[in-house]
């Protein structure tokens, strides 16, 4: 892959063999995110499990303290009283059945994230081969199938992200923006850092955490210090 001038000097500014410690690698990622838009700062954490086993799976949501810097859209699948509760929690969307042909057929995306009451997964169901690649497909254990919209919208307003494992056992998540304190970037890696060593599967031997790297969008990756973090 071709990389421009900017990332050939952004990688000088570092040692890209080395490992360092969280407030070293975010001042070293904010130094290196010099595109013209504010770039997201993403963190890669590869784990030693293999996700092909049931009993192996990492996967879950945090709340980041100082949220992602990106305006979430939630849609919620909801009825009933539940739909005046999701409107009134903040979700840009609400409905049930009429949206089925609506995504379906019409190809309309335009949310982020899907809530779901667990009265109406029958309903979304429908919509697993589209919603599922997208990794938007509803799901209990990151808090999207609830009947406590309220709280399940509010929490992903203010910055809850969902964590689960690639096909090559890594996790990509977003961890905030370039233009975040170096303070809050530490921050949300520490609660995200902090969600992935709890979410440990008992089955999982040997070394959990195999490599962690934070990188701005369109600069290099800069590795962590795995041993501090567990």
């Amino acid at each position: 892959m071709k990389r421009g001038k900017k990332y050939a000097e952004a990688v000088k500014a570092f040692d890209k063999s080395a490992q360092y410690d969280v407030d070293q690698a975010v001042s070293l990622v904010k130094k290196v995110a010099v595109a013209k838009f504010d770039e997201t700062v993403e963190a890669h954490i590869r784990l030693g499990v293999d996700g092909r086993h049931a009993d192996q799976q990492v996967r879950g949501a945090v709340v980041l303290p100082h949220g992602t810097g990106k305006t979430v859209r939630v849609l919620v699948f909801a009825k009933g009283d539940k739909v005046a509760e999701a409107e009134a929690a903040g979700a840009d969307f609400v409905g049930g059945d009429e949206l089925v042909p609506k995504i379906q057929n019409d190809n309309w995306f335009e949310f982020d994230v899907v809530v779901a009451t667990p009265d109406m997964m029958g309903v979304v169901g429908r919509l697993g081969r589209v919603l599922g690649p997208k990794g938007l497909m509803p799901n209990p254990k990151a808090g999207t199938v609830t009947m406590d919209v309220t709280r399940a919208v509010k929490d992903i307003k203010a910055g809850k992200i969902e964590y689960r494992l690639d096909k090559t056992n890594i996790i990509h998540v977003p961890l905030g923006k370039a233009s975040f304190t170096e303070e809050q970037l530490a921050d949300n890696f520490q609660a995200l850092i902090g969600a992935i060593n709890k979410a440990k599967p008992a089955a999982a031997k040997g070394q959990y955490l195999k490599s962690v790297v934070i990188s701005p969008t369109m600069g290099p990756g800069v590795k962590l210090n795995t041993a501090k973090l567990v």
